[in-house]
């Protein structure tokens, strides 16, 4: 794919981990519509030059690596190509992730280790890698959340702390980079149409074809979510909650907490009360 030999510091840069499908795809055809260069990189190397060729037949200029986020000398191969071939990086997206479901007491320690190595370590290992670059030129860091994050809802422990400590740690940096002039957001959608359960672990079938089925029906869209997340990046906005009914449920969470709980808990009871069953 395209590289380039000596970078026009007038155009911006961006690197997206996880960019070879769904919302990473989304977040780069909206940069690239803005005349971003855009660094795809996914685990699945095709997955990643599909998009990038996508990319250039729009007339952008596309750099591709395979990355994996449990690596931590993947993120310093890129970090160091970033540098040398265009010169630096203006934002850096985390936003590779998979999901699971299960209790806290059910869940194996195997697939605690597997998810939270991807959804948390993952984002840490690229925070790590990219702060030096965004520093020197007062850039932004998105990371990719959930609305679990908010919610904790019943059943899909890993997922829910994993995405908890993604926004802790989105909240963390942007104190401690300030200084330096790098911004932070961190976007939370709820359910919206994405290949997440491709590798999804741990879920019973009922439960499974229900997320399946909230995903379909949501009007909220790879696209909207990456439009939002553009918006905010731009306006220097640190949270993203890109679908209404999450936005009032965020504000109940935070100004009553236990009635939210509630809410929660009766809307998960069907779940709760077949496990006990089991």
């Amino acid at each position: 794919m395209s590289q380039d030999k000596s970078p026009d510091q007038s155009v911006k840069r961006i690197a997206i981990t996880g960019a070879g499908s769904g919302l990473g795809r989304a977040i780069a055809l909206r940069y690239v519509r803005a005349g971003w260069h855009v660094a795809v990189t996914d685990l699945q190397t095709t997955r990643a030059q599909s998009v990038a060729e996508e990319i250039e037949q729009a007339g952008g200029t596309a750099l591709v690596q395979t990355l994996d986020t449990r690596r931590e000398a993947d993120f310093d191969q890129l970090m160091s190509r970033l540098q040398t071939e265009w010169g630096g990086i203006d934002v850096f997206v985390n936003n590779a992730g998979v999901a699971s479901a299960g209790t806290a007491a059910e869940t194996s320690l195997e697939d605690w280790q597997w998810l939270l190595d991807i959804n948390l370590m993952g984002v840490i290992r690229g925070t790590r890698a990219a702060i030096p670059l965004l520093r020197e030129s007062r850039g932004h860091l998105i990371n990719i959340a959930s609305f679990a994050a908010i919610a904790s809802a019943p059943g899909m422990a890993s997922y829910n702390v994993a995405k908890a400590g993604v926004l802790s740690l989105s909240e963390t940096v942007r104190g401690e980079e300030y200084r330096f002039g790098v911004g932070v957001t961190v976007a939370c959608p709820a359910f919206f149409a994405t290949n997440l359960m491709d590798n999804f672990r741990g879920a019973e079938p009922q439960q499974k074809d229900m997320v399946q089925k909230l995903m379909s029906r949501s009007s909220v869209t790879a696209d909207t979510v990456a439009d939002d997340i553009f918006e905010a990046a731009a306006a220097e906005r640190f949270l993203v909650i890109s679908h209404r009914e999450s936005r009032w449920q965020y504000r109940l969470k935070r100004l009553q907490p236990e009635m939210f709980f509630q809410a929660v808990r009766k809307a998960t009871r069907s779940f709760v009360e077949r496990k006990d069953k089991a």
